[in-house]
């Protein structure tokens, strides 16, 4: 896999999950990479990564089938 893209950005860990398990469930691979500070939990962001070759696809998907 080459360079990964972040996709979607949330302060929510719950929307990283449906977001990752969505494309997952599309042929995806997704990570959720976590940037919260680990002490005070509210610092920082969730974010979804792909590959770069997916970029477009997920976007695509997050926009069209995924609404909070």
């Amino acid at each position: 896999m080459g360079k990964w893209h972040k996709i979607f950005e949330t302060d929510l860990p719950i929307r990283a999950e449906i977001v990752k398990g969505v494309l997952e469930e599309k042929g995806i691979a997704a990570v959720i990479l976590n940037k919260k500070d680990p002490v005070y939990r509210i610092h920082g962001t969730i974010q979804v990564m792909v590959s770069s070759a997916d970029a477009d696809s997920a976007i695509k998907i997050i926009d069209h089938e995924i609404s909070f």
